[in-house]
């Protein structure tokens, strides 16, 4: 009897510790519930007065379209939702862990609304998220990741993850808007902006 509960307790133990251990924890929504892939979100700002959500950007007059935030207003608009889609099978959008990510509906473009990185523009160092282009598996400039903060907020990412014994480790970089002639723009410099996320 005694060894019957030795063994219990120890099989109880075991389910405790990986339950409690899991390595990718879900990224949640302004509700509490895990984001899921297929899913509408509109991606807002963690802190107030500062702009509404995400939404598509026309830069310089021209396609393709940048990613980018809309303006302060009166009656902040929530922007564009999007919509997660990790990189390896999973229907929840985990922390850490690579997915694309696609504005829904159409551009006035005709393109994709898809995000990736851009080249890096040779004046500021920075690199843009843009649109415009189906993305291609083979290439680590479509997948973003998410990062919590510890606080109620997460950071979007670029930090693709090696899905392989052996591939380069870019170098990893935070989301953050700046202003650029009027407008919000999203760019990859290290300096993170938070943000929540909301269903559509």
């Amino acid at each position: 009897m005694l060894r019957l509960i030795g063994s219990l307790s120890f099989i109880w133990l075991l389910m405790a510790i990986s339950t409690a251990a899991q390595p990718w924890p879900p990224v949640l929504d302004a509700d509490g519930q895990p984001l899921r892939s297929g899913v509408e979100y509109y991606v807002l700002p963690g802190v107030t007065d500062v702009g509404g959500g995400l939404t598509l950007v026309d830069r310089n007059g021209s396609c393709p379209l940048y990613v980018g935030q809309e303006p302060l207003a009166p009656m902040v608009s929530r922007g564009i939702p999007v919509v997660f889609t990790p990189r390896v099978g999973d229907t929840i959008i985990r922390e850490s862990r690579d997915f694309t990510v696609e504005f829904s509906g159409a551009s006035t473009c005709g393109q994709s609304t898809a995000w990736m990185v851009g080249e890096e523009n040779p004046e500021t160092s920075r690199r843009y998220v843009v649109t415009g282009m189906e993305p291609r598996p083979s290439s680590t400039l479509w997948y973003f990741n998410i990062e919590n903060n510890g606080q109620g907020v997460y950071a979007l990412r670029w930090c693709p993850n090696c899905l392989t014994t052996n591939c380069p480790r870019p170098a990893c970089e935070s989301a953050g808007v700046i202003d650029e002639n009027g407008k919000r723009l999203l760019i990859l410099d290290g300096s993170a902006f938070p943000f929540i996320f909301r269903r559509a």
